[in-house]
C-alpha cells in the first residue's frame, strides 16, 4: 500500500510578490497537477484568504505508476513554483530502502525537497498499528 498526505503553500517567491507573479504560479502548478486528477486521489488546488494552497492525498496499491507520479508532481511544484513551502507524508509498505514501517516526509522549503524521517508516527508498528500476532 502507497498513503500519502500532503500540503503546500504556492508561492512564486520566498520574498513580497504581487498578485500578478501569485497568480502565474498558481496557474503553473495547476498545469503539474493535472496527471493526477480523474483517479481516486484528493487534489484540491484552491484560494485560501488571498494564498494559493494545495492539498493531496490518497492510498494507491503501490507506488510505482501514480504513487510515483504524486512524488514527481510534489517535486515540480517547488521547480515551478520556488517560493513554495510544505509537507507531504508518505508510507510505502514496499519500500526498496526498507522504510515500510515508517512514514517518511518530503519537505518543501523555497521550493527544494528534502526528505526526512517522521518521529510522530513511526515506527508505524507499534505506535499505530498493533502487531500481527
Amino acid at each position: 500500500m502507497f498513503e500519502y498526505h500532503g500540503w503546500i503553500t504556492i508561492q512564486s517567491s520566498a520574498g513580497d510578490e504581487d498578485l500578478a507573479d501569485l497568480e502565474a504560479a498558481h496557474a503553473r502548478v495547476e498545469k503539474q497537477l493535472e496527471l493526477l486528477r480523474g483517479g481516486t486521489s484528493l487534489v484540491d488546488l484552491r484560494w485560501v484568504n488571498g494564498m494559493s494552497q494545495l492539498h493531496i492525498s490518497g492510498l494507491l496499491n503501490r507506488r510505482a505508476g501514480e504513487g510515483q507520479s504524486v512524488i514527481d508532481a510534489f517535486n515540480r511544484v517547488g521547480e515551478v513554483a520556488p517560493g513554495s513551502y510544505g509537507l507531504l507524508y508518505i508510507l510505502d509498505d514496499e519500500d526498496p530502502a526498507g522504510n515500510g514501517n515508517e512514514f517518511q516526509v518530503l519537505v518543501m522549503r523555497r521550493g527544494q525537497v528534502s526528505q526526512q524521517s517522521d518521529p510522530f508516527l513511526s515506527p508505524c508498528v507499534p505506535v499505530i498499528e498493533d502487531t500481527d500476532d
